[in-house]
């Protein structure tokens, strides 16, 4: 059997450093970035959502994250918004929060019922 090639998008100097490996370390190296990977992909807890984010039950179409019915500023500092009392902010409207290489991101959904 022949060794196997990297992938492509494997840096250099894994590609190299990797197969120098002895196997016990190549174990440990393959437990570890399953490990990152879980940690990665975990899901966003509550207790990390905007205080103004209200998880709602959502049909499971598949993707991951926690959808949220949230109140939202505009940006533009002359409006009523601008204050940050929920009773002036816009919405509410639905977004995702979901993990990317284990940061934590938000997608515009909609407005609630517009789906």
């Amino acid at each position: 059997m022949e060794q196997p090639s990297p992938p492509t998008s494997l840096p250099k100097y894994l590609a190299e450093g990797l197969p120098k490996q002895d196997t016990e370390t190549l174990q440990e190296i393959h437990s570890y970035v399953e490990a990152l990977i879980e940690y990665r992909d975990q899901s966003v807890d509550t207790n990390e959502l905007p205080e103004t984010a209200e998880p709602v039950d959502e049909p499971d179409n598949g993707e991951s994250g926690t959808v949220v019915k949230e109140k939202v500023t505009c940006g533009d500092d002359s409006c009523k918004c601008a204050g940050g009392d929920p009773a002036d902010m816009h919405g509410p409207y639905l977004y995702r929060y979901y993990r990317e290489n284990g940061k934590m991101k938000s997608e515009y959904i909609g407005k609630p019922g517009s789906e």
